[in-house]
């Protein structure tokens, strides 16, 4: 009988840690951080990258800021081993910067690898075994004493191979693979297996690595375990304690800031989560959180586009265009509500005071990011972000009410088209609906003439098919071509804007009418260089778009009277 999934699975184990410290501690300052995009993530690729795809990226890496690089697996890869020769024959290595080697604790493999890196000032070698149960007992067919037996064994052979090496600062960096789901005391004694074997201490340091192999217990288990190793690690001083946190349950980030909070001082991962099954820490990700916290990462996404092309790039992988900071649609909002109040928050953010806009947690120019993709428009929009485009894009700034009847219109084209709305198409529609004649128009207005005081106008019209001039008096153009049109409008509220600056500045009139035998009042808009003509053509818009509101017959009527 097929057990049932609920039934075949086994909860990992509470730490027995009453007095636990983390969860009331708060990150403050960013920890070291190693990429292990050239390793970890590169045996994670369908096709593994060359040695100029890794070049293009150990380069970026260096450009971000890392200062910790594992830049392969030299034992197990010629293309690896000739990569780091490179690095080191063509001095290619910042002077603040130091490589990571990795290798299986088999001395041919470490021979093997210490070769690969002879002659750099400075080197990382990651030596690691399994010493989880189920490795213990399936893979290797070893009891815990053999394991031990196992670290003493190769970490004392990689010390003697290194101290024969006087000219390269050698760093041991031991993980017990799968510590998550190793027993603590177990854990424990593995890793001070290995740092009496290299005989840490002043001038021989040791970075104890804890994995998160395959991630299998909530982030707050592994802040246990990691506290716990933090107390019992000696001698403390000499120890840098990393993690490493896989994303098998979608929370290596969570589990690696946890872990930081709980002792860690050192966080391995790659750029955008890149990893063998669900992928590695994302280190974009955790360190832009740092950012939203107050606390610099110490890294530079300045241009986070830029970093992502080149992890496309050099690693085959498409980053999600809703990757945290980094996806193309992560700055985008669609909902009407959420458009609207990024808006407002964009209009009262004092550019000297701290970060507040609604649903934008960091300032998309903080990584190099645009404006262009915050607010678009589709059937879910609503009149904010319609706002926001036509302001940002061409200087359009519409009355309240204008906004609410736009809208409307955007929503029936985004509705029957089933597309979002750019920009520019939304420019295209914004102009045929107030600033060009319907396609059967009421009134045309061919060209006008202002008196000189100011209260009269002469225009040149087609009205209903039939060209005249009409004359007109008022307080202003406004009143005047409403008189010379002699129609029965109503103006409730006219206002001017300029759109540009300088010599291209052009200004938009608009106004907000009524007609009788009209339900309701609508917006007409006109732009011209010359405000007179502007303030025409929004009176010939709005009246159309009242007119074509009519039945045929009144609406004839009212054009001709």
């Amino acid at each position: 009988m097929i057990a049932k999934p609920a039934t075949k699975y086994q909860a990992m184990a509470p730490v027995a840690l009453p007095d636990r410290q983390w969860p009331s501690r708060s990150i403050t300052r960013a920890p070291r951080w190693l990429s292990t995009d050239l390793r970890d993530g590169n045996q994670a690729l369908f096709e593994p990258m060359n040695g100029e795809r890794k070049m293009k990226l150990f380069l970026e890496l260096v450009r971000i800021g890392f200062k910790e690089i594992e830049v392969g697996f030299p034992a197990a890869s010629q293309t690896d081993f000739d990569f780091v020769r490179r690095l080191i024959n063509e001095d290619l290595i910042p002077e603040d910067v130091t490589l990571m080697v990795m290798t299986q604790s088999r001395e041919d493999l470490i021979a093997r690898t210490v070769e690969a890196v002879k002659g750099a000032p400075r080197a990382i070698v990651h030596l690691y075994n399994a010493t989880a149960p189920a490795w213990r007992r399936m893979v290797f067919g070893m009891n815990v004493t053999q394991v031990m037996q196992l670290i003493t064994h190769h970490v004392g052979y990689l010390k003697q191979l290194t101290d024969a090496r006087p000219e390269t600062q050698w760093t041991l960096q031991y993980s017990p693979e799968t510590f998550s789901a190793t027993e603590l005391h177990v854990s424990l004694k593995a890793c001070q297996a290995a740092i009496a074997a290299w005989n840490a201490g002043p001038g021989r340091p040791i970075i104890i690595n804890l994995p998160t192999t395959v991630e299998n217990a909530t982030p707050n288990v592994f802040a246990d375990q990691i506290e716990w190793m933090d107390r019992h690690l000696s001698p403390r001083e000499h120890i840098v304690l990393s993690v490493h946190t896989h994303n098998d349950r979608g929370t290596g980030v969570a589990a690696a800031e946890l872990a930081v909070m709980a002792g860690a001082q050192r966080v391995e991962g790659c750029l955008f989560g890149n990893g063998e099954r669900c992928g590695n820490m994302d280190i974009v990700t955790m360190a832009l959180n740092l950012y939203t916290q107050g606390v610099h990462p110490q890294l530079d996404f300045s241009n986070i586009t830029a970093v992502a092309r080149v992890a496309e790039e050099c690693t085959g992988i498409p980053i999600h265009p809703r990757h945290p900071y980094a996806g193309d649609l992560v700055f985008t909002a669609f909902s009407g509500s959420h458009q609207d109040a990024i808006k407002k928050g964009f209009a009262a953010q004092d550019p000297n005071a701290l970060w507040e806009v609604p649903y934008l947690p960091i300032d998309p120019a903080d990584l190099g990011r645009t404006y262009d993709s915050v607010i678009r428009v589709n059937s879910q929009s609503g009149k904010g972000g319609i706002a926001f485009l036509l302001e940002r894009e061409h200087g359009v700034v519409m009355p309240r009410r204008m906004q609410v009847e736009f809208s409307a219109v955007v929503q029936r084209h985004t509705d029957a088209s089933e597309t979002e709305m750019g920009a520019t198409q939304l420019w295209e529609l914004f102009q045929a609906t107030y600033l060009r004649a319907p396609a059967a128009p009421a009134v045309v207005c061919h060209s006008h003439r202002l008196d000189e005081d100011g209260q009269g106008i002469e225009l040149d019209v087609t009205v209903q098919g039939v060209r005249q001039t009409l004359r007109g008096q008022g307080n202003g153009p406004i009143a005047a071509t409403v008189d010379a049109l002699g129609l029965p409008l109503r103006v409730d509220h006219y206002e001017e804007r300029a759109t540009g600056s300088g010599a291209n500045a052009q200004a938009l009139a608009i106004v907000e009418a009524a007609m009788e035998g009209v339900n309701g009042a609508t917006f007409g808009a006109g732009m011209s260089h010359n405000i007179v003509t502007a303030s025409v053509q929004a009176i010939v818009s709005v009246a159309n778009r009242l007119a074509h509101r009519l039945p045929h017959q009144a609406g004839a009527a009212a054009a001709h009277a």
